[in-house]
């Protein structure tokens, strides 16, 4: 019985902290940035693509 008593009370001290963290992560706005992460992927590239190499001018190629 007393570990039943124990585990009632871990699970509520789980839940409250949970709850807890939950209200600072929303004061603070932290959960904002998971929507900017989101769209982060569809931005454009600003680099080039890379050209593909050409079996005739790679190294391996010269020394045969």
């Amino acid at each position: 019985m007393n570990v039943l008593v124990l585990q009632v009370f871990v699970s509520l001290m789980l839940v409250a902290s949970s709850v807890l963290l939950f209200i600072y992560s929303m004061r603070h706005r932290d959960h904002e940035q998971a929507d900017r992460l989101a769209l982060f992927p569809l931005e454009e590239d600003s680099a080039r693509p890379a050209r593909p190499s050409d079996e005739r001018t790679s190294p391996s190629a010269s020394q045969e």
